[in-house]
């Protein structure tokens, strides 16, 4: 009980017009009896007071050019005291000073997802001797440590059912990990030695040993809880949601409530009308819809930044794709090494890999992989210099190699050859010393969900998809026809996307991509949405959305969730509004008096928020059932 007594102290601090209100409202009922002009006096005086407040904001609106639902709220006040229904009047000043505290406990669970989210972050890793992962058998005890103290190589134990603090690659044998919290899948996840950890996934039934990789503010964990702190600190498009409906519902009650008070000649008919036309429905459903849909994505692996952002999903009409790494896997292999007469196959190699290691395109990595897997050791660089989009131009051992596209290539060599491509493959070009050198023949495939994902997309509204990346056309086109998508803009520099975005008629666009060259175009579109799991940080900060799964169905998820979201909001809005006009139909021939009319539009505002709520229907973050673990880990007591 004491606890409940201090939850509503700190709920009337909080709400003081709430708490004053109540008092108010206490004092007049108590008067009511033996002092009724007393209790009239001061119910007037008071309701006059807040009328005021409010004015007084609803007027500096109106002079910005925003006409909102004010309006309604100060005219039925006025028309309760002036037809001396004043205790209507204060149960009308209380539904809406409570309305936002109902706002704010109907956002609190709507953002469940986000919260849980947030509140689980790392805070204590288990940090062992640094010899712990040298002689395989270390029985030395972890030291506790903040997460925030952890630096990249320090072995760690994860103890079972814990959160990993932060990325990291395991170094026992196998283990088991829970990341729907990451990625809304939510059967667990094998792991075996040396294969990555990402930090917010949990620890299966035993204890593991891991190698961290990166720091907790650095690490997966705490990027996707950034984004969503930014989610969870936006605001829903709610004025212009509202806005829409402000004058004509304005207009509506004010003409069922003149027409009663014209027919029937009671000036009280008026304010019993007006009692029942407050915003409340308006105002606290859509932004608590839009709440709860991003708290849905969140469930789901889908971080959305903003309930703008939900609205402009809902209304998409077209959608665009970066090629590697968002419509393939971004792994490509190396396939085949075609070196110019001069040079050896592991010599091209070498210098292409010494020279990619100083590149964050995705090409690189793949390049410096298949030139390890060959024993051969990348050279440092004296100078480095990427060039985006065309590739990497290095001083390597005092040559100048060049290494990219075919154009970037031929800038210096204009004899470079194009190579012969199959499906599916692309071409790295070297030149050393400004002589064409050779080529790289690299693979990427198309993910196994792409086509059925663009497919989706158009059940869902989307009228126009196409691709926009700087591959060749041929590597392009081939790619396009696997996925179904028939308009392919290739060989576009970034500047070239963002005006090919731009000049796009059906909107709002949607752009889908996951590098650093495609920040500027996912900031440019209506929609970015960032393969966050695998994109880079600027691609992830850019974007409105960030897929943390690398799982590109998630794109289809978005558009659904947003367009369920705006249905829900919607619909909220129009079941408030309906309740609200049928009631106040009923009210103008005389059948609800105005103070039961007050009470029974708190009803209207219950059922509407309620409605709102349907938003956060759908998998959840979280789930608590027991599950299996199929893989061994080292327990605790024995040798880790």
């Amino acid at each position: 009980m004491a606890f409940n007594r201090a939850s509503v102290g700190r709920a009337l601090r909080r709400y003081p017009v709430v708490a004053a209100t109540i008092v108010v409202l206490t004092v007049v009922l108590l008067l009511e009896t033996g002092a009724p002009a007393a209790a009239q006096w001061i119910a007037s005086l008071y309701v006059l007071g807040v009328v005021v407040l409010t004015g007084v904001g609803m007027v500096r609106d109106m002079m910005r050019g925003h006409w909102g639902l004010d309006i309604l709220a100060v005219v039925a006040m006025l028309a309760t005291i002036a037809v001396g229904e004043y205790i209507a009047a204060l149960i009308i000043v209380l539904m809406l000073s409570g309305g936002e505290a109902l706002e704010v406990y109907a956002a609190g669970r709507a953002k469940g997802e986000l919260n849980a989210l947030l509140d689980r972050a790392p805070q204590l890793a288990h940090r062992l001797p640094s010899d712990a992962d040298t002689g395989g058998h270390h029985t030395g005890a972890a030291e506790d440590i903040p997460a925030t103290e952890v630096t990249a190589g320090d072995v760690l134990l994860v103890k079972p059912a814990e959160v990993v603090p932060v990325d990291g690659v395991l170094l026992s044998e196998a283990a088991s990990f829970d990341e729907s919290s990451l990625t809304g899948e939510s059967l667990p996840v094998a792991r075996t030695t040396g294969e990555s950890v990402m930090s917010g996934s949990v620890n299966g039934t035993l204890a593991v040993r891991m190698r961290a990789t990166a720091t907790t503010a650095d690490s997966q964990y705490q990027r996707i809880v950034s984004l969503v702190q930014a989610a969870a600190d936006s605001k829903a498009p709610v004025v212009r949601l509202a806005d829409r409906f402000a004058v004509p519902f304005t207009v509506v009650s004010l003409l069922i409530a003149g027409i009663a008070w014209a027919v029937s000649g009671d000036p009280v008919r008026f304010a019993e009308v007006l009692v029942l036309a407050t915003p409340c429905p308006l105002l606290i459903a859509a932004p608590v819809a839009f709440i709860g849909g991003m708290s849905r994505a969140a469930g789901n692996g889908v971080i959305v930044k903003g309930g703008a952002t939900l609205e402009q999903l809902s209304r998409a009409q077209t959608a665009a794709f970066d090629k590697t790494g968002t419509l393939t896997y971004g792994r490509p292999e190396l396939v085949a090494v075609n070196p110019e007469p001069g040079f050896s196959a592991d010599e091209l190699l070498a210098l292409a890999a010494s020279a990619e290691q100083y590149s964050s395109h995705v090409l690189a990595a793949s390049v410096l992989t298949a030139a390890r897997a060959r024993g051969l050791v990348p050279s440092p660089a004296d100078t480095a210099q990427e060039v985006a989009t065309n590739g990497v131009e290095a001083q390597i051992g005092g040559r100048t190699v060049r290494v990219g596209k075919h154009r970037f290539i031929a800038e210096a060599d204009p004899q470079t050859r194009s190579v012969s491509l199959s499906p599916g493959q692309m071409g790295v070009y070297l030149s050393v010393d400004g002589r064409f050198a050779g080529t790289l023949v690299m693979s990427d495939t198309a993910r196994t969900n792409a086509a059925d994902t663009v497919a989706a997309l158009r059940a869902l509204g989307i009228r126009e998809t196409l691709m926009l990346t700087g591959d060749g056309a041929v590597t392009a086109q081939s790619m396009g026809s696997t996925v179904g998508i028939t308009d392919i803009r290739s060989e576009l520099l970034p500047e070239d996307k963002v005006q090919a975005v731009a000049g796009l008629p059906l909107r709002p666009v949607i752009m889908v991509g996951d590098g650093v060259n495609d920040a500027p175009v996912l900031a440019a579109a209506d929609v970015g949405i960032a393969m966050g799991a695998r994109g880079s940080t600027a691609a992830s900060e850019s974007a409105d959305v960030v897929i943390v799964a690398d799982d590109f169905s998630k794109v289809a998820e978005a558009v659904r969730i947003g367009q369920r979201t705006m249905r829900v909001a919607l619909g909220s809005i129009w079941l408030g509004i309906g309740l609200s006009v049928a009631l106040m139909l009923v009210a103008s021939f005389g059948f609800i008096p105005a103070v039961a009319g007050a009470l029974t539009q708190e009803l209207v505002d219950l059922a509407a928020i309620l409605n709102a709520l349907r938003a956060l229907h759908g998998r959840k973050l979280f789930r608590r059932e027991a599950k299996t673990t199929t893989v061994n880990s080292t327990p605790v007591s024995g040798s880790i």
